[in-house]
């Protein structure tokens, strides 16, 4: 109990305490919402979508906060690991036919997907930085979205077929296309349930709170912080650049696979350039390397455009204000000052503590 109380009154302490406390206080409350039928159906079929984006936030945020690169294809990682899990869940349905083990086994087919691709694209760009960095990723994202565009995915007797063009694609009778180009995948099996999603951020906050606070972590901030000195000391810049880049890929891929498999419809304009930038506003207005914060940043940031749906033509304007008014509050001398008088508190309470 001891170690406990002198690690809750560390910074990681702190901040996985928040972290984690966010997240069991909003699934308890919103499962009791839900039994008592205080929910709207437009919010409850935002519930997935939800634990999705938080995934995506935390994840980006190990790139971006605690790596100190700038990603703009953390879509493109989405998209792979979402039509991933999809052909593996249309795959393994007759064979498989508990729902939670299938979509736990697409996860894990998505993440590991999405981690290749993660490799694919890693080894050769992370020696790039900053705007260069950003711009190659953000073709990347175009590249993978334009590949899902033409590609045909079908399954028959023989087994999984794979094309890049609709001619010549043939199955046999008995044959299920999967995956039909432009038209992405329809007739999909809703395996995502609000349950699976909050335990995958519980996982996805686990995870990530360890790697950062663990001395691969640490290594990685100190690439952030000054090469130059990192690899004097003999830190591989370039291990520690791609296994963050890889792990961020990998819980993309989880986050697609729970979002695609809450559809019934999906096709690759749903991971599109937009989508990495909103991603990105959720790290950004959540704070750099602010676990907790990226978690209250993207459930406040799905849900207020949904809300703002009853002020019409307004909607998207008051929700630009709103987000230039946070980043104006999160850059302010007030926020530091409100910081700095919180942290003032808290050493006057554990100075009390020991002195007692």
């Amino acid at each position: 109990m001891q170690k406990f109380k002198q690690y809750a009154r560390t910074k990681a302490g702190r901040d996985t305490l928040i972290s984690f406390g966010i997240v069991i206080v909003g699934f308890v409350v919103m499962q009791v919402l839900l039994a008592m039928g205080m929910v709207s159906s437009l919010l409850e079929g935002l519930l997935i979508p939800i634990c999705a984006y938080i995934i995506m936030a935390v994840s980006l945020n190990l790139t971006v906060g605690i790596l100190g690169e700038l990603s703009l294809g953390h879509a493109g990682f989405m998209s792979v690991g979402a039509f991933a899990g999809i052909v593996a869940s249309t795959c393994l349905s007759g064979t498989v036919g508990f729902a939670p083990l299938r979509l736990a086994i697409a996860i894990v087919i998505g993440a590991v997907c999405a981690a290749i691709a993660g490799v694919i694209i890693g080894v050769p760009v992370l020696r790039l930085k900053g705007d260069y960095l950003a711009i190659v990723t953000l073709a990347f994202g175009e590249i993978i979205k334009n590949i899902m565009n033409v590609l045909y995915v079908g399954l028959d007797g023989a087994g999984l077929h794979f094309g890049l063009l609709e001619q010549g694609f043939e199955l046999d009778e008995e044959g299920k296309m999967i995956i039909n180009g432009a038209m992405g995948v329809s007739g999909v099996e809703r395996l995502s349930t609000f349950v699976s999603g909050f335990v995958l951020v519980l996982i996805t906050l686990f995870l990530i709170l360890n790697l950062i606070n663990s001395r691969a972590g640490r290594a990685i901030m100190a690439v952030r912080d000054n090469k130059i000195a990192a690899d004097s000391i003999g830190i591989s810049i370039t291990s520690y650049k791609l296994l963050a880049f890889v792990i961020s890929a990998a819980f993309a891929g989880m986050a697609g696979v729970l979002y695609a498999l809450n559809y019934t419809t999906v096709t690759a304009n749903r991971f599109d350039f937009n989508t990495s930038i909103l991603v990105l506003v959720f790290v950004v207005l959540g704070g750099l390397g602010n676990i907790w914060g990226s978690v209250i940043a993207a459930t406040l940031l799905t849900v207020l455009p949904e809300v703002l749906r009853e002020v019409g033509d307004f909607r998207m304007l008051i929700y630009a204000i709103l987000l230039i008014a946070m980043m104006l509050f999160n850059n302010s001398p007030l926020k530091q000052r409100l910081l700095e008088k919180r942290g003032s508190k808290q050493m006057e309470k554990v100075s009390e503590k020991e002195g007692a």
